[in-house]
């Protein structure tokens, strides 16, 4: 069984397109401010993006291995199109169309849920199990790259045509990606085992998945920081060119993965998690200290290197070894504690940047992040 495909490349790039269209909303807390939001709205209105992402992850779960991968893919980028239009609609002080974002933001949510738990299904469908952490890292490059693609057409969008720019450019991005999905078609799935037809909660309740569920909160917990808070600080500190951080920060997440995917199969997940969970505290411990771009790009090299490490080894330690017929709910366990992390880390970290500051904010996400080494221990307890 091939693993880099035709079918792969197709993914690859619906899901770079679709990544692309979400990142660029990292420059959201900007147009918040602009309209007059806090910290905490700040926090708030980019949490319950995350919130929503997280809770319907059950029935997403549910739905992906009962209807389909594709089916569900379509469905959730099909949202990712229309939703960004809807921004268009927001004018005035933040007060007049606050409720009105929050919900925005909650469908938003859902729609990106769906595409990442399906793509991510729908693609470990089509590795070698043999090639499972390399095919997901090389995966997650199209991630990525949309990481670092969004932003940086972000900024250039807004200073060319404002936030009504972004938000077309957005809808754009995300159409793109939900027709090029269209010609690829998934595995056919075989009967239901009964012994295998586990509900999402049943697994949760699993020790493996516990552990990794948490270790996955852990790292949402410091996505929040970096996703949401890095335009608003390199504002304060006069810096103009901000998505250098998450240029910096996809270069190092991608070239880690050419390093490592030779040897990750061989040397197994758990031996690299560490250096990863060290790689991105690391990241943002520099935060507070930054005054020009230098540093903010040796920020986003150390941190993205840690996340090109962390994620394919823990998507690999969650989804090897499972039956056909719970991957859908595995992938949501995994990709939703990601996002129930970053819910999390937007409010409490919006609360003690609008209290203490930005770099106390930074300071307490990097310390956060090394709660994941005890976990880590009872794994192998």
């Amino acid at each position: 069984m091939l693993l880099y495909t035709p079918a792969f490349a197709a993914l690859f790039v619906t899901n770079l397109m679709i990544v692309a269209s979400f990142a660029g909303f990292f420059f959201l807390p900007l147009f918040i401010s602009e309209h007059g939001g806090s910290e905490t709205d700040i926090g708030l209105l980019m949490g319950c993006f995350a919130l929503a992402s997280a809770a319907c992850r059950p029935w997403i779960s549910e739905m992906i291995d009962r209807i389909g991968r594709k089916r569900s893919y379509t469905l959730g980028s099909l949202i990712m199109t229309i939703a960004p239009l809807f921004y268009l609609l927001l004018s005035g002080d933040i007060g007049n169309f606050f409720w009105p974002l929050i919900l925005l933001r909650v469908i938003h949510g859902i729609g990106l849920a769906i595409c990442f738990t399906a793509i991510f299904t729908f693609i470990v469908d089509l590795i070698p199990e043999e090639r499972l952490n390399e095919g997901i890292g090389m995966f997650g490059i199209s991630g990525l790259v949309g990481f670092a693609v969004g932003p940086a057409f972000a900024e250039l969008v807004i200073n060319l045509g404002g936030f009504s720019a972004l938000f077309i450019a957005a809808s754009l991005l995300a159409g793109t990606g939900l027709l090029l999905h269209l010609p690829v078609n998934e595995i056919k799935r075989t009967a239901v085992q009964p012994s295998t037809n586990t509900g999402f909660f049943k697994l949760l309740g699993q020790r493996k998945h516990l552990l990794i569920a948490l270790l996955a909160g852990i790292f949402g917990f410091g996505l929040a920081a970096t996703g949401t808070f890095i335009a608003p600080l390199a504002a304060e500190r006069g810096i103009n060119f901000i998505s250098s951080y998450y240029l910096a920060y996809s270069v190092t997440a991608i070239a880690i993965r050419f390093v490592v995917r030779a040897v990750a199969d061989r040397f197994g997940e758990a031996q690299l998690l560490p250096w990863g969970i060290i790689l991105t505290a690391s990241g943002m411990f520099c935060l507070p200290f930054i005054s020009g771009s230098s540093l903010l790009i040796i920020s986003g090299l150390l941190s993205g290197t840690g996340h090109g490490l962390i994620f394919p080894s823990l998507n690999a330690l969650a989804i090897r070894g499972e039956a056909y017929q719970v991957r859908g709910k595995v992938t949501g366990i995994f990709t939703g504690s990601i996002d129930g992390g970053a819910f999390i880390g937007s409010l409490l970290l919006g609360l003690i940047g609008e209290l203490a500051g930005l770099s106390t904010l930074f300071f307490c996400a990097a310390a956060f992040m090394l709660l994941a080494f005890p976990l880590l221990r009872l794994r192998t307890c």
